[in-house]
């Protein structure tokens, strides 16, 4: 009786370690030494990348010892790679005049690649509101349009989280103030720019930001005729104007022309108003000294003249 069985060829062992160490190679992932140029920005990057004493350290550092974390990007359809994360490692190889630097290519959707440039460079002290405002936007973006995906193919078990709270998991801020920095992004680019100049306060930028983007460029002029800006008060009151279609120039030229409380407490002279009065090697705090000295001394003259 013949035997119904059909010859197997069994792969050697060498084939098999081979075949499964290929594997294993395929999904590790590869650090690349990809040159400058075939590495591009990704697109609405909200963090600056300025030539500052900072970027001209990490210069420094990649002259002597190169990157040593590699950047993450993914290839671009047009051609060459986007960074995802690396923008100012980018730049301080260009200003250490090297021509490659490593990195590690990954294939990232636009979500999944908004999320990781974003928590790479969100723990950064050294943020402007703005660079925070934006990447909360981004990245709460994205992080709904992941969920809006994945609702519709898993069940919901426990309490659903919003993407606010997601973030704040993750972010030194919480939740209320992710949202309130969100806001900052309504502010149109120049009042914005007064905020990173800390000449607008946080707080009442937030209530600006909820002005009409025409009465925002009037508050401007109403700004620049008082040479003033707004206090909180000021800013909730211009902000209940607005909700009321009340707000005017006149309204708001009325409101930044008043007095603030701190201004009326305060007496300020500049440096060169006093250096005139003083030597060259007084320094401001005896400078400061010699003036209450004067002032006592003034106070008391006057008391003699009024018993008399």
């Amino acid at each position: 009786m013949k035997s119904s069985a059909k010859k197997v060829e069994l792969a050697s062992v060498d084939d098999l370690f081979s075949t499964e160490e290929s594997r294993a190679d395929a999904q590790r992932e590869k650090v690349l030494e990809i040159p400058l140029s075939e590495l591009h920005p990704f697109k609405d990057h909200p963090f600056k990348v300025k030539d500052d004493e900072a970027m001209m350290e990490t210069a420094d550092s990649v002259r002597q010892y190169g990157v040593l974390v590699p950047a993450i990007a993914r290839p671009d359809p047009e051609g060459g790679y986007e960074l995802v994360a690396g923008h100012r490692r980018h730049r301080a190889s260009e200003l250490a005049g090297k021509e490659t630097m490593p990195v590690i290519v990954r294939d990232l959707d636009d979500d999944a690649a908004t999320i990781i440039m974003v928590d790479s460079n969100l723990q950064r002290e050294s943020l402007l509101p703005s660079e925070r405002a934006f990447a909360y936007k981004m990245k709460l973006e994205a992080m709904k349009h992941q969920g809006s995906r994945t609702d519709l193919t898993s069940a919901q078990v426990g309490p659903k989280l919003t993407a606010a709270e997601k973030i704040a998991e993750n972010s030194p801020d919480s939740k209320s103030q992710i949202k309130r920095y969100i806001r900052l992004t309504e502010l149109i680019p120049d009042l914005l720019k007064m905020v990173d100049e800390k000449k607008i306060a946080f707080n009442p930028a937030y209530e600006l930001s909820f002005l009409k983007k025409e009465e925002q460029v009037q508050l401007l002029d109403a700004m620049d005729s008082e040479q003033a800006t707004p206090s909180l008060s000021q800013a909730q009151r211009l902000k209940k104007f607005s909700q009321e279609g009340h707000l005017s120039l006149d309204v708001m030229r009325a409101i930044m022309g008043e007095e603030k409380k701190s201004d009326l407490d305060r007496v300020t002279f500049t440096s060169d108003t006093l250096r005139k009065y003083f030597p060259r090697s007084y320094t401001p705090q005896r400078m400061q000294e010699t003036i209450i000295k004067l002032l006592e001394q003034w106070q008391k003259k006057r008391q003699q003249q009024h018993e008399r």
